[in-house]
């Protein structure tokens, strides 16, 4: 055993891996703070590089822009709205409200330090538990997957604010826009108007722009008052009792990212804001979530980047990919003549080994990171705003346009830019449009796939403890909602007991 650990240690210990791994996570948070380039699609732009390195130099470099992007996208999420990833715009519901009060140097602060803490919870995750999560994984059929989402869509009442109905309008706008395009299971177009683009769907990325960015845009020429200046360095940091008070959320947004994120095709979006709405849920200062809490902020960078380790998890011990990203670094595997599973741990271990003391020192790469980043990303909010937003629009074009090269995804980010603008004047949540969008094509399939599977007998949602576990989750989130907002009603504060 201490033999492979020595040989696995004097594989990574090459100033070729060190190096790799750093570079990934800069490429990585640069990335993922630029609206519209994903992760994925920054994985993915890395992977050519990898051809001519030894493998565990070039899977590094692939895992460093992974762990940097989950990050980065964090921290335009904060400054200006314009989330770089789909779950950094769980980040910016309480991150960017805290950059208009002038506490963006304390909202970046706690993201940092969330997501490290995250980071490194799913990293031990991935090295203890990886065998028994998998198997967890392996348990996870249709029936499953639906009930998972259902309890996942009980979310949308947490973020829904004060106003239950306003979120409920938005989540069936979500829902209904979500279906768009080929029907998954027979291949029938859907709401498409002949319109040959909207085959597809669409695209979660202009949407995603559209929704969070464009209003800012918007809201900024529309008003004619001069617009309050922000400065990302400006005001204290987070501070140690912050992160203390925050600890609680940290660790439950981390194993939630971690059990989600070992279940395929679940992703960091959903984990964020699952680990945001039980973080609302079971704070005393429920009122001020959406507003500028620093709790929450917490919460969705740790869901985030908690299931960073764990999508790894089926990936190595499985062969299975866990989501995009690790299907992209499963290819460098193959590319290397290394397939990952069962044989990979009994053939390749000092590898195994070697990943992971490259996955262990990744978290403390992201942290230093992630403070430069700070210092040097973050002043993009020290630019005057009636230069800021042009250079905005700018990057949201770029971006739109960069996921398919079409004008029509350019189209679509202005009119969900325009949808989201009249959303933001009426008082109208982004957040449950957002988690039905996500949610809503997981939800149809797994559900018309399991009534395949059960010859449309509606008891196969009910078999296994699996899914009477979500469901009995369910109901005990609804029943916990319907009770704080009645008490709220009642004239007693949320969050409080009577």
């Amino acid at each position: 055993m201490w033999e492979t650990l020595a040989a696995s240690f004097a594989m990574f210990a090459q100033v070729d891996n060190v190096l790799a791994l750093f570079v990934g996570v800069m490429i990585g948070t640069v990335i993922g703070a630029i609206p519209g380039m994903t992760t994925p699609m920054g994985v993915a732009l890395a992977l050519p590089f990898t051809f001519t390195m030894q493998p565990i130099t070039g899977i590094l470099l692939l895992l460093g822009v992974y762990k940097g992007g989950l990050y980065g996208g964090s921290i335009t999420a904060i400054l200006i709205n314009a989330p770089g990833t789909p779950a950094a715009s769980c980040t910016g519901l309480d991150g960017y409200p805290l950059a208009r009060k002038g506490e963006a140097r304390r909202a970046l602060d706690m993201a940092l330090y969330a997501s490290c803490t995250a980071d490194f919870i799913s990293n031990l995750s991935l090295i203890f538990f990886a065998g028994i999560l998998a198997s967890f994984a392996l348990s996870f059929g249709s029936p499953e997957f639906f009930t998972l989402i259902v309890f996942s869509l009980t979310i949308i009442a947490s973020v829904s604010g004060d106003d239950l109905l306003k979120g409920l309008g938005a989540a069936g706008l979500g829902l209904a826009l979500a279906i768009v395009g080929l029907d998954a299971i027979f291949g029938t177009p859907r709401f498409n108007f002949g319109n040959f683009d909207l085959m597809g769907g669409l695209n979660f990325i202009p949407v995603l722009i559209g929704l969070f960015a464009i209003p800012e845009v918007l809201n900024f020429y529309s008003k004619t008052e001069t617009a309050q200046k922000l400065s990302a360095l400006a005001g204290k940091g987070a501070s140690l009792l912050d992160y203390r008070r925050a600890l609680k959320s940290i660790l439950r947004g981390s194993a939630i990212g971690v059990i989600l994120g070992v279940i395929p095709g679940i992703g960091g979006a959903p984990a964020a804001f699952l680990s945001y709405s039980e973080a609302r849920r079971t704070s005393k200062n429920q009122g001020n979530f959406g507003k500028g809490e620093l709790e929450g902020v917490a919460a969705a960078e740790a869901g985030n980047n908690g299931v960073a380790g764990a999508t790894l998890i089926p990936l190595l011990a499985l062969g299975v990919p866990g989501d995009i990203i690790t299907a992209i670094i499963l290819g460098a595997f193959m590319i290397h003549d290394l397939r990952p599973g069962p044989l990979m741990f009994q053939q390749n271990i000092t590898l195994i080994y070697a990943l992971f003391i490259g996955i262990m020192l990744s978290s403390a790469y992201l942290f230093i990171v992630g403070k430069l980043s700070i210092r040097s990303i973050a002043r993009i909010a020290d630019i005057p705003q009636r230069i800021l937003f042009p250079v905005v629009l700018v990057l949201c074009v770029f971006g739109a346009y960069a996921i398919n090269n079409t004008i029509f995804d350019v189209l679509v980010m202005f009119v969900m830019g325009i949808v989201g603008f009249g959303m933001l004047r009426l008082g109208i949540p982004a957040a449950p449009f957002l988690i039905a969008f996500i949610l809503g094509p997981l939800l149809e399939d797994n559900f018309r796939r399991s009534l395949r599977l059960g010859d449309g007998d509606w008891t196969i949602f009910f078999q296994g403890w699996i899914t009477w576990f979500f469901w009995g989750l369910t109901v005990l989130t609804l029943v916990l909602i319907v009770w704080q907002r009645t008490k709220g009603r009642n004239g007693l504060p949320l969050g409080e007991g009577s």
